[in-house]
């Protein structure tokens, strides 16, 4: 029997997707044993208070039009019909029932493993899938139970310290950030006059 297409699941806002969003979730799909990314995006919580957080359709949009030109990437819009809060495992969930051909594994950044304790059913999450962590320069230790843990794998990606935030607040300066977003998203956010 043919081994299960292994899909690597890579969260986030995307508000909006970068560079080095994109220059992660490539170097997984190309350096490591996963077939493909899915980039899931994370619906506005209705709970929280709206802030900077684009309308989800704008940010996928975003993420499809970043990707087109990555036959291995993908956008998902999985949780987008999920109750909010919404938990990581839920979706694994809901993932594998419609995929069950699949093998999903989560990506993650390195400053997500060092509170990944305190993720709902996280030890549901780690028996049941792989972890491909990126590096990540943040503050506070890894778990010792995470260290050397067979589903837990290190993914020597180069460390990214680009941030929606700060793509934000430059365009709201008015700066010219138009080298760290893909052309396409650049374009679409200069003719919605977004972030201003």
């Amino acid at each position: 029997m043919a081994s299960k297409k292994r899909i690597g699941l890579y969260f986030g806002t995307f508000n909006p997707i970068h560079i080095g969003h994109l220059t992660i979730a490539n170097y997984m799909v190309e350096f490591s044993d996963l077939d493909e990314v899915w980039m899931v995006v994370t619906p506005h919580n209705p709970h929280k208070k709206k802030s900077t957080l684009l309308d989800d359709h704008h940010r996928l949009a975003m993420v499809r039009i970043a990707l087109e030109d990555y036959p291995k990437l993908k956008a998902s819009n999985i949780e987008f019909g999920l109750e909010q809060p919404n938990y990581t495992v839920n979706t694994l969930i809901l993932l594998e029932e419609k995929h069950p051909d699949f093998d999903f594994c989560l990506i993650m950044g390195e400053d997500n493993l060092k509170s990944f304790h305190k993720w709902k059913n996280y030890e549901v999450i780690l028996e049941r899938y792989s972890l491909y962590v990126y590096p990540r320069v943040s503050q506070g230790t890894i778990e010792t139970q995470f260290n050397n843990h067979p589903h837990i794998h290190k993914v020597n990606a180069p460390i990214m310290e680009l941030s929606s935030t700060f793509i934000r607040k430059s365009i709201q300066e008015g700066k010219n950030i138009r080298p760290m977003l893909p052309e396409t998203v650049w374009k679409y956010i200069d003719e919605m006059n977004f972030y201003k």
